[in-house]
């Protein structure tokens, strides 16, 4: 009995290194590549040695570090996020509230369908950055400081950098992944449900709060999530159209004509950084609210 027990314990101490090495080893491996990187970006602009060209990670760091100071007489690097991000939200949330009710009828109701369908398609392929030069000819450079009735203040200020024309090229890219989610959630319901709810006596609408938006939500969501990266990725070519002042995009733009490549560099990291943000937290409202979807596959 003791030599059996011994034999367990040795066993198990023989296990455990191996299992803490394994541990170790998977923090390890997702941070290897970035430090990677960052060594050869350093490495290089040493040999380069030309800050216009390449420069030094420490250079774009110093300006991360230190988001509130202000840069190029342009603001903190905080503030032109802020209005990039309010432009966003902006686009984002006029295509949420226009894309989910269509794509919903679209799906449920085949008339509705065929009537829209041909007709979108026929946008669905066009670049975002193509309607530049037409979202100017409507547009100009009209902002919501002219729908507003505010004259002066920081409210005023404010609104003045926010363009309509940037609010469109952001609507453009956020609304087609959206509602086309939209119409595939709604069409993927099961028709068994459907009759099911109408056997029973429920109407249209009952049909449609109750078993048709349920069950296309993390269709929907899954759009929504896919709308707002376009959204944030057609940020840089909004804040690029005449009369932006302001914004990551503006600054990025304004930073290169001025030979600053480290705050270009600093501007696309942010960039990137809050888009990884807004996407991690779909993704936990995703992993939160719809995990019984993936129980019941």
């Amino acid at each position: 009995m003791n030599n059996s027990s011994q034999n367990i314990e040795l066993e198990t101490n023989l296990e455990t290194p191996i299992y803490d090495y394994k541990k170790i080893f998977n923090y390890i491996i997702p941070i290897f590549v970035p430090i990677a990187f960052l060594g050869i970006w350093q490495l290089l602009s040493i040999i380069i040695d030309n800050p216009m060209i390449l420069p030094s990670v420490t250079s774009v760091v110093i300006i991360l570090a230190n988001p509130t100071f202000p840069i190029l007489s342009m603001g903190s690097l905080v503030d032109n996020i802020a209005i990039s991000l309010f432009r966003v939200l902006t686009g984002y949330c006029l295509a949420v509230i226009i894309a989910i009710p269509l794509g919903i009828m679209m799906g449920y109701k085949s008339i509705v369908f065929n009537l829209l369908n041909n007709f979108i398609g026929l946008f669905r392929p066009i670049p975002p950055l193509a309607w530049v030069p037409l979202v100017l000819a409507w547009f100009g450079v009209t902002s919501l400081a002219t729908i507003f009735p505010i004259d002066s203040g920081q409210i005023y200020l404010f609104l003045r950098n926010i363009q309509i024309s940037m609010i469109f090229i952001i609507f453009i890219g956020a609304f087609f992944p959206i509602i086309t989610s939209t119409i595939y959630g709604v069409q993927s319901v099961r028709k068994t449900m459907v009759d099911s709810a109408r056997t029973l006596g429920a109407s249209d609408w009952d049909i449609l709060k109750k078993v048709l938006i349920p069950a296309a939500a993390p269709s929907i969501v899954t759009g929504m999530r896919i709308g707002l990266g376009v959204a944030w990725m057609c940020l840089v070519s909004a804040e690029m159209l005449p009369g932006s002042v302001s914004g990551v995009g503006y600054l990025i733009t304004h930073a290169y004509t001025v030979a600053r490549t480290d705050v270009v560099i600093a501007g696309m990291v942010s960039i990137g950084v809050v888009g990884a943000i807004l996407d991690f937290v779909f993704r936990k409202f995703e992993t939160k609210k719809f995990a019984w979807q993936k129980l019941s596959r």
